[in-house]
């Protein structure tokens, strides 16, 4: 599956969560990410990412082992996704650290999480903050089977931030990886 995503600066957080308010009940969650890399940074390098993510919500927690290839669409930065959930994060760590895996940053992210349907299309909107970072973001995402399927789902995507009063300039490919790392080492 590929998702199709796109991420925007918000402008003024309340008036986007009224916003999403409207569309679907949110749920706030926490993600405590890890993305591993092999030493030399390979996967960075190739744009590729390995992700172990532990949720905290209200539903209790549970962690998910992400892979991501390369981007199939620069602008947006959408990318083959493959997900599953695991039961013993521990155990998936020494898996990936005794593989020779390495963990290249760890952060948290504070989630506001809205599920519905537009455009004939499941949606995910997430109303995210970083705490190392400045500024708040939403993501909006639907999944496709293939790249002939992402510019149509894209341009979904698009309409529905639209409707929601994010424009082009709004929009943003900036990892969060990215600016943390920026951040720590600043």
């Amino acid at each position: 599956m590929i998702e199709a995503e796109l991420k925007a600066h918000v402008r003024d957080p309340a008036v986007m969560r009224e916003r999403l308010d409207r569309l679907a009940a949110g749920l706030d969650e926490v993600y405590r990410d890890t993305y591993f890399d092999t030493p030399g940074a390979h996967l960075e390098a190739a744009d590729r990412e390995l992700r172990l993510r532990t949720v905290d919500g209200p539903d209790g927690t549970r962690s998910l082992l992400t892979y991501k290839e390369a981007r199939v669409d620069e602008a947006s930065g959408s990318k083959p996704e493959y997900e599953t959930g695991i039961g013993d994060p521990a155990a998936v760590r020494a898996m990936l650290n005794g593989l020779g895996y390495i963990e290249a940053i760890t952060f948290a992210k504070h989630c506001r999480n809205y599920e519905f349907t537009a455009h004939e299309r499941p949606m995910l909107a997430t109303l995210v903050r970083v705490p190392e970072i400045d500024g708040t973001y939403v993501e909006l995402e639907t999944k496709v089977a293939g790249r002939g399927e992402l510019c149509d789902a894209l341009g979904d995507v698009r309409a529905v931030l639209a409707g929601l009063g994010i424009g082009e300039g709004d929009l943003t490919a900036e990892l969060y990886t990215d600016a943390v790392r920026a951040r720590r080492t600043g």
